[in-house]
């Protein structure tokens, strides 16, 4: 099941363990300031949070991101349902036409098999070399 919440603490908690702990993502680059601002969706296995991610509108774009899953839950299919719920919430915004996300390099397939194309050059965020993608709504 994902929702829409307003439990900002467990999405951050979530991202800590996958980004943080997990990919040595420093706190400083994690926290951004703008959770305030985010729709959060978060994703559970049965009532267990397990997913989550962030959505932030600007303009006629909506932006997905801090998308993680724990590594329990990875393989499921919850980063595609995430993702879907995510496009479904920008697809009910009145005025959004395209989605962008910054995907982590190795990610771009998981990303593409959803709708997404790659644009621009490879970036280094957090450490990580990354993507920018791309969906026309």
């Amino acid at each position: 099941m994902i929702t829409v919440t307003q439990d900002i603490a467990t999405c951050q908690r979530l991202r800590r363990t996958v980004f943080i702990e997990e990919q040595g993502v420093s706190e400083a680059d994690e926290v951004d300031g703008l959770d305030g601002s985010a729709i959060h969706l978060l994703a559970f296995e049965g009532d267990v949070p397990v997913g989550t991610a962030r959505l932030l509108v600007k303009g006629a774009t909506g932006k997905i991101g801090r998308v993680c899953v724990l590594r329990q839950a990875r393989g499921t299919g919850l980063g595609a349902a995430l993702i879907r719920s995510a496009l479904d919430q920008f697809r009910a915004m009145p005025g959004i036409s395209r989605v962008t996300l910054g995907a982590q390099s190795h990610a771009t397939g998981f990303y593409a098999a959803l709708g997404f194309q790659v644009i621009g050059d490879e970036f280094i965020d957090a450490g990580i070399p990354h993507r920018e993608m791309v969906m026309d709504l």
